[in-house]
């Protein structure tokens, strides 16, 4: 949520995260000092430098691919962090032009220390999860999709087009029984084309496996 500054604080830090590293900047809106630091993706490297320039500091870094790991273990510490929306964060044209890790860290900073940070709700441990399954069942069903199109994309190629059909003319569908028949029945002159289609047909069927498993 987005609301006034936290007036229990005087110290406000920005995180610039990425997977390996760590930019820090506090800023005291008390007295305008502006301290930098960087770490390793150390959350407790961090706790311990933020507790040693305010017990009482805030901290926030910018929603992304690093998830909520690094707030829940702040937090876990006894630091106080929220994720910022990334999409919220507006930028003065000035400082996307001198964008660096420091500026960005500092960016954080201020916005926090204004109260103009829209905070992203951050899920519990069962609720990521679940989200984690959903991510990967998604994943699964691209990768069968993707692999299937290989394998027609393959077949076609050499001029095999799946074109059976039922006594009423209707043609019959693909990765059906019939389907899977005709592939199976199909026969190469080079030996290398019969390992591509053998690799493909692997491909496909490893594929289902871990889609049904995930589902």
């Amino acid at each position: 949520m987005e609301g006034a500054p936290m007036l229990d604080t005087t110290t406000f830090v920005g995180l610039d995260v990425h997977a390996r590293s760590i930019k820090a900047v506090s800023l005291d809106v008390m007295t305008g000092e502006v301290r930098a630091a960087t770490f390793g993706y150390d959350a407790g490297a961090v706790a311990e430098w933020v507790r040693s320039v305010d017990p009482g500091a805030r901290c926030v870094y910018e929603s992304g691919v690093t998830g909520f790991d690094l707030q829940k273990r702040l937090s876990g510490l006894g630091v106080g962090c929220v994720v910022g929306a990334v999409s919220k964060m507006i930028k003065p044209s000035a400082d996307r032009r001198r964008k660096n890790d420091r500026n960005d860290a500092e960016f954080l900073a201020r916005m926090l220390s204004v109260g103009n940070v829209v905070e992203v709700w951050v899920p519990d441990d069962e609720c990521e999860a679940a989200r984690d399954l959903t991510r990967a069942l998604e994943d699964a069903r691209d990768d069968l999709s993707r692999s299937k199109q290989r394998l027609s994309k393959f077949l076609l190629r050499h001029g095999f087009v799946f074109d059976e059909r039922t006594p009423t003319g209707r043609r019959k569908g693909n990765w059906t029984r019939a389907h899977w028949s005709w592939i199976e029945s199909i026969r190469f002159a080079e030996g290398a084309d019969e390992e591509v289609l053998a690799y493909y047909v692997d491909a496909v069927r490893r594929a289902a496996e871990e889609k049904a498993r995930l589902e």
